[in-house]
């Protein structure tokens, strides 16, 4: 079984925040794939279903952003499941609104969602991170984060969701990069880049020309003859 643990705060009034695109984001693979109807348990919301095979639980704790490892950590020891089998979904300041970036592993980055399932799962799980745009300046980043998404996001916002469910296949496989790219061309047409391929190596402009097509006839004699013969080589020797 995997995990994916979709973070966010509970209640209608934070709903249509940006904090809670994770929770947004399982809410799109539940209505995609056929997963139960959200039922309670481990201080969450929790849908059981099958993607791709494998089996997964889908999260939406309930203890409010700071607290959310108490939840996921309490399925993940109930399913004897390892940090590795954890996907957390959760939005990211740092990234450009649209943009994904999936790792296992790492810090926290200020997030205190992620801090609380560090402290109860251990740090090697998975982490989706989906980019909520930075507003310029910290003292704006509280009312950022905990305002709701503009009309005007809705461009982006809604691929990303679909492409998400849609795709949710490569996340039970970790074919992340091919994920990270269908979410890509999903939001701007335009597949993340790949490292350009090394280019042959150079040839000397002498051996380009010993390369190439030689004329046809060639002087015997004389300077010129005495000039090729030491560019080219004497095919008699």
């Amino acid at each position: 079984m995997l995990i994916f643990a979709g973070l966010g705060n509970p209640g209608s009034e934070y709903a249509g925040n940006r904090h809670n695109i994770g929770f947004m984001a399982v809410d799109a693979i539940q209505r995609r794939h056929s997963f139960s109807p959200w039922s309670k348990k481990f201080k969450s919301l929790i849908s059981e279903g099958e993607v791709g095979g494998e089996r997964v639980l889908l999260m939406k704790p309930q203890t409010f952003m700071n607290l959310s490892g108490e939840a996921v950590g309490e399925a993940m020891r109930f399913y004897k499941l390892e940090p590795k089998d954890i996907l957390a979904i959760y939005d990211e300041l740092d990234l450009i609104q649209g943009k994904a970036r999936i790792k296992t592993g790492g810090g926290h980055g200020g997030h205190n969602g992620i801090k609380s399932l560090d402290g109860h799962c251990g740090r090697e799980y998975r982490r989706l991170r989906l980019g909520i745009g930075h507003p310029g300046s910290k003292e704006k980043v509280h009312n950022h984060v905990l305002g709701d998404f503009a009309k005007a996001d809705k461009v982006w916002l809604e691929p990303l969701l679909d492409a998400l469910a849609d795709n949710a296949e490569m996340l039970t496989k970790a074919e992340d990069s091919q994920f990270l790219n269908k979410l890509t061309l999903a939001t701007s047409g335009k597949p993340e880049p790949e490292a350009a391929p090394a280019k042959p190596a150079g040839k000397s402009h002498i051996r380009q020309a010993r390369n190439s097509a030689q004329p046809k006839i060639l002087p015997t004699t004389g300077p010129m003859a005495d000039m090729l013969k030491k560019l080219f080589g004497n095919k008699d020797e």
